[in-house]
């Protein structure tokens, strides 16, 4: 028997486990994974996850050392998840916790991660004055001409 779909019927469609990242790269709620809290009044820190509460909560602490953010019990909806772990234990002690965050040398992989450089791009455009956007503009302006000026040339040469 042939398949229906070789009966003049459309392929099937695409198969999504085919786009899945690979397991490693794929980001698990799971401990030691360390989150960007995406709401509220630490919004913007990173913190690690240090148990699994439930299918919609997780304990996580900063380390309240390094960033001043205590443990807590935090909602997932709260946290993003980023690709970077920590080697801990369930429920490891801030000592513990704050030795696995140097080691894993968070806070210089976040800051090499293109998550925290747009970030810090946004940040840096909404602290321009209006002097500092109107020379933006006159840049952009003056390297879109040279542009065109050097593409205008090479299509006169065809």
């Amino acid at each position: 028997p042939v398949p229906h779909w070789h009966q003049g019927q459309h392929l099937p469609g695409p198969v999504s486990w085919l786009k899945m990242p690979a397991y490693e790269d794929r980001r698990f709620v799971e401990i030691g994974r360390v989150c960007l809290v995406n709401f509220g009044a630490n919004a913007g820190k990173l913190v690690v996850i240090i148990n699994v509460i439930d299918n919609k909560r997780v304990l996580i602490d900063g380390p309240s050392t390094v960033n001043g953010i205590p443990r807590q019990v935090m909602p997932l909806k709260r946290l993003s998840l980023t690709g970077i772990k920590v080697n801990i234990c369930p429920g490891a002690r801030i000592t513990t916790l704050a030795k696995a965050y140097a080691a894993a040398e968070v806070p210089k992989k976040w800051a090499e991660s293109s998550w925290a450089k747009g970030i810090a791009k946004r940040a840096a455009k909404a602290q321009l004055s209006d002097f500092d956007r109107f020379k933006v503009m006159v840049a952009r302006k003056t390297r879109a001409r040279v542009i065109n000026s050097i593409v205008k040339k090479s299509l006169k040469k065809k």
